[in-house]
């Protein structure tokens, strides 16, 4: 398990599948963003006028500014959403959510929507939860929603690629490279961070590996090569993001991400396809997780749109 010193080094898998997939299709990302969740906007609209709100992890911020009664802070780890969300006006900064850049006890509430479910460990979520913590006031609420491994679209889990075991020890670490790292040879243009990513010798072959044994479709049954991911368990997957190609040469950067491994080339539905880590949680895997947090308690959890989603208050 990861030591509570390393749980804020980010492992590769998710520079990679995570940052480098959001800051590539950060405009196409956003332009499919609009809708805000109802059980979002209650939880918004019930504090009390003019409580101070952080939303840790904002996306394209559609959230900042839902209640015109509070005021609203965002941030989020991609610079190109951080730079949507600004374009429109709201006040919001580029920041990891497993070390927020706040005062204790700067804000009122906080909600962290979607974001839990991209961090790769147990440590890691458990260090954003404390994050979050740290930042509210005594009393404060915290809005937490994670996707669920029980999709209402039982169809869904079919279109996504088992991440398998093996290599999920190999990634799912403290980002520290093995002796035969070496750098990728076509970074993302959009990507600061590729700069300077070491990514182990394999992971192209371990991308592609994953895709061989990913599901493939007969007239009634799913490739028996899916038992090697211990299915009934599987939780960790890669989950397909498709930039239309027209979108993804106006982002100039998709011959860079074919060329790196962090994207291919679907013709027949005329798309660069990304692929985004995701650990989706298990019923009753979040209230584990925050029963090891000190300092709150839960006020409510709930399902909601295949998502597990939990409120919890300071004490």
């Amino acid at each position: 398990m990861m030591h509570e010193a390393d749980s804020r080094i980010t492992p590769d898998i998710e520079k990679k599948f995570v940052h480098g997939v959001y800051d590539a299709i950060a405009p196409h990302f956003s332009s499919t963003r609009f809708a805000k969740w109802p059980k979002v906007a209650s939880f918004l609209e019930s504090l009390l006028p003019g409580s101070l709100i952080i939303d840790a992890g904002c996306g394209n911020g559609k959230y900042l500014g839902l209640n015109p009664r509070c005021f609203f802070l965002g941030c989020d780890l991609s610079s190109p959403l951080v730079s949507i969300c600004s374009e429109r006006g709201n006040e919001v900064l580029v920041a990891d959510t497993l070390c927020l850049p706040y005062r204790n006890e700067s804000f009122d509430a906080a909600i962290s929507i979607a974001v839990l479910h991209h961090l790769s460990t147990e440590e890691r979520r458990k260090k954003a939860i404390e994050e979050l913590a740290r930042v509210i006031v005594r009393g404060g609420k915290i809005l937490i929603t994670v996707w669920a491994v029980e999709q209402e679209d039982k169809t869904l889990l079919s279109k996504w690629t088992p991440l398998m075991s093996k290599y999920s020890e190999e990634w799912v670490g403290a980002g520290i490279k093995s002796k035969s790292s070496k750098q990728l040879a076509a970074p993302l243009q959009s990507i600061e961070e590729q700069k300077t990513l070491n990514v182990a010798s394999d992971s192209d072959d371990m991308v592609k590996m994953i895709r061989r044994v990913s599901f493939e479709h007969d007239s009634k049954q799913v490739s028996v090569q899916l038992t090697a991911c211990n299915s009934v368990e599987q939780q960790d997957y890669f989950v397909p993001w498709h930039l239309p190609f027209h979108r993804a040469e106006i982002a100039g950067a998709s011959a860079g991400a074919v060329a790196s491994g962090l994207a291919r080339k679907d013709d027949k539905k005329a798309a660069i396809v990304y692929d985004r880590y995701y650990h989706v949680f298990a019923e009753g895997e979040l209230e584990r997780l925050v029963s090891k947090v000190d300092g709150v308690a839960i006020f409510d959890s709930f399902f909601d749109k295949s998502n597990w989603c939990v409120v919890l208050q300071k004490v």
